[in-house]
């Protein structure tokens, strides 16, 4: 298997919602919508929304399952400012502020926020990984 990973997809309850929050709370263009599912393009990778009782039974899964996933998914900005910025974003958009943005004992500053059904992000600024002029963070 190659050292990729193509696509994620988020369970949500509630479609209409979810697109609401990610398009027009935190600004993402949908790059395209089908049915009952969602896609954005990010720099190589594309996150889509799908219903989660849907994403369920495609895995062959019972539905029923909630609390900590095991998993978060993190958005890396270039200073400071801008995670406090992306955390106010969020919380705007309807997002709940789980930890609020510190200094973090690796160097750097973060703080996590959920989005509408739960799913965890963290917003940090990490000096160790550069972001490049097309968005995407590399290994220091």
């Amino acid at each position: 298997m190659e050292q990729r990973i193509s696509l994620i997809t988020l369970g949500v309850s509630d479609l209409a919602r979810a697109r609401r929050f990610y398009e027009e709370g935190l600004g993402w263009k949908v790059g395209l919508s089908e049915g009952e599912i969602v896609f954005f393009q990010l720099n190589g990778l594309i996150l889509s929304l799908y219903p989660r009782t849907a994403l369920a039974q495609d895995a062959g899964i019972p539905e029923a399952g909630s609390g900590f996933a095991g998993i978060t998914l993190a958005h890396n900005v270039g200073s400071e400012p801008e995670v406090d910025a992306v955390l106010n974003e969020a919380q705007r958009a309807g997002g709940g502020i789980v930890k609020p943005a510190r200094k973090a004992e690796w160097g750097g500053y973060s703080g996590y926020f959920a989005d509408l059904d739960g799913h965890l992000w963290e917003v940090a600024h990490n000096p160790y990984f550069p972001i490049d002029g097309e968005g995407n963070t590399w290994l220091g």
